[in-house]
């Protein structure tokens, strides 16, 4: 911003702005008194105020209460602070007033600054912003808020930005994380493995079934996802201050979701019960539960992941993931497993957003919660964070990873845990003697088995088979095995 200032007004009197700051008193008394973090609301923050804005001028010009030439400014001003045209004019901090009106405007007084700059096609900027300001063609509150409070627009926004961001950015990438991973699991759908329980060997399965597993809980997470959607795309708008509506037509809030909808091609509804929207946030705290649980799935198939690579000789080396980067400042040769790391700490972020989440969700008092910005940005930040681990893990790690195969073999061959197929053949004490002698002497289980059964090496061969123990069933009866 430049080091010149110009005077602006508020209702508490006079204070100095940046000349070339699109923003008017109000957003710079709140920059000077939240000197916190240094970090701005978010990005899908600032598009929501923007999409918000724009669906408001257009239905207030519907209703006959704003006249159509301001509308049409408003709208275009609205849409160019939406697509990011005007983000460094939104400098207010995450950690300021806790119902958000800083930020709310903060996007009204840009937005005023824009279309009133538009209006009156000034050619020196800054001779527009003094214009502007001084004839007040687009006023901040009587024409860019008209209908509006801070107090239902930024829990509208905090909906459709996390709503926006979870069906353009998570949803995809959770989809090509599964894509990813059933690929691989089709592809090594035949090579057995051991299992483990507890960290130790267990009976055997394929890298198709462990890796099916994962998909499995990935879906899980998207259709519990899925589904608090539903509730976070209820709308408080047109509750205005409390709830009651005051200063809204009573169509505001239902035509601004509608006009919301056809601009973002993603479908919102006009809550029920605005006090609800409100004085509550459960609906983000629902979702935050649902992106804290989706981080949880990936911390597990991360850490999979991580044993699984492990060595490659002193670990269970069972797959190589690709070689990212160097993995060591002074041993040569040393690679990490970078991106199940880096997928391990995203999802240990997420865990504590949804704890701050879980904190601000508790903190509506009476018609109003009031830390609004702080679930906001955190949420965004989570359903960020989630997206782009999820690529990078289905992209750096899964897709390229290979199975040494002969590690594979060399475990399972000597799995004494193999004898519970034999449980209903020779019975659990007896098997569990031969299992001990095995590991004991670390000889292959058949090879025991065959001197302490009393079975035939064929027989043995047919019950032991790890391929066939993957399919489940109980293999001492009947030629074929288990089914």
């Amino acid at each position: 911003m430049s080091e010149k200032y110009r005077v602006e007004h508020d209702s508490m009197g006079e204070l100095k702005v940046p000349a070339d700051a699109l923003w008017g008193a109000q957003t710079q008394r709140a920059v000077q008194n939240f000197p916190v973090s240094g970090q701005p609301m978010p990005r899908g923050f600032i598009r929501a105020l923007g999409l918000i804005k724009g669906a408001a001028a257009q239905v207030n010009a519907e209703l006959g209460l704003l006249p159509k030439a301001a509308s049409r400014a408003i709208q275009a001003a609205a849409q160019a602070v939406a697509d990011g045209a005007h983000d460094a004019h939104f400098p207010i901090d995450v950690y300021q007033t806790g119902s958000g009106t800083s930020s709310n405007m903060n996007a009204n007084e840009v937005i005023a600054t824009l279309a009133s700059r538009a209006g009156r096609k000034v050619e020196s900027a800054h001779k527009a912003v003094r214009a502007a300001r001084d004839s007040h063609v687009i006023h901040p509150n009587d024409h860019v808020n008209l209908g509006q409070s801070s107090n239902d627009v930024v829990p509208t926004a905090i909906r459709v930005s996390a709503q926006l961001a979870v069906v353009e950015q998570l949803l995809p990438a959770l989809k090509h994380l599964r894509k990813t991973i059933d690929k691989r699991a089709r592809s090594l759908d035949k090579v057995v493995k051991t299992g483990r329980t507890h960290l130790m060997d267990a009976m055997p399965l394929t890298f198709g079934q462990e890796f099916g597993a994962w998909s499995a809980q990935l879906a899980s997470a998207q259709e519990r996802i899925e589904d608090s959607l539903k509730r976070l795309r209820r709308l408080p708008l047109g509750g205005t201050a409390i709830g009651t509506g005051i200063n809204a037509d009573p169509c505001f809030g239902g035509k601004v979701a509608k006009a919301l909808s056809a601009l973002t091609k993603t479908r919102f509804e006009s809550a029920e019960n605005k006090f609800e929207g409100l004085a509550a946030q459960d609906d983000a705290v629902e979702l935050s539960g649902q992106l804290n649980a989706l981080a949880v799935a990936l911390i597990k198939i991360a850490n999979d992941l991580r044993w699984m690579n492990a060595g490659p000789l002193a670990g269970l080396g069972e797959i190589e993931l690709p070689a990212l980067q160097p993995g060591s400042s002074i041993m040569p040769g040393k690679v990490n497993p970078v991106i199940p790391e880096a997928t391990v700490m995203a999802a240990a972020q997420v865990i504590g957003h949804h704890t701050a989440i879980t904190v601000a969700g508790q903190t509506g008092n009476f018609q109003l919660n009031v830390t609004l910005p702080l679930i906001a940005a955190n949420l965004l930040d989570s359903i960020n964070l989630l997206a782009n681990v999820s690529r990078l893990l289905a992209d750096s790690a899964i897709a390229g990873l290979k199975v040494r195969q002969d590690k594979v073999k060399e475990a399972l061959d000597r799995n004494p845990i193999l004898v519970t197929a034999l449980n209903p053949v020779i019975g659990y004490e007896k098997a569990a003697a031969i299992a001990k002698r095995a590991y004991k002497e670390n000889r292959p289980v058949l090879e025991v088995a065959k001197q302490d059964s009393g079975l035939s090496e064929a027989e043995l061969r047919r019950l032991l088979d790890p391929a066939a123990l993957t399919r489940g069933g109980i293999h001492a009866g009947g030629s074929g095995g288990g089914g």
